[in-house]
């Protein structure tokens, strides 16, 4: 009965779960980030290479 109790008050299993929980906030957040900013991303290094270029010719 001891053994089953202590089972009970170990908390490593809600500590791993809660982990899981941010793991995946983050991951949604950045699929969600750079969904939305990806292809102006794109588009700014685009520019650059084409100002590079530009600016050794």
């Amino acid at each position: 009965m001891k053994s089953l109790f202590s089972r009970l008050s170990d908390e490593s299993a809600v500590t791993a779960i809660e982990y899981a929980l941010l793991a995946s906030l983050i991951a949604a957040v950045l699929v969600i980030t750079i969904t939305l900013l990806g292809d102006q991303v794109r588009l700014l290094f685009v520019y650059v290479k084409d100002q590079v270029v530009l600016a050794l010719s």
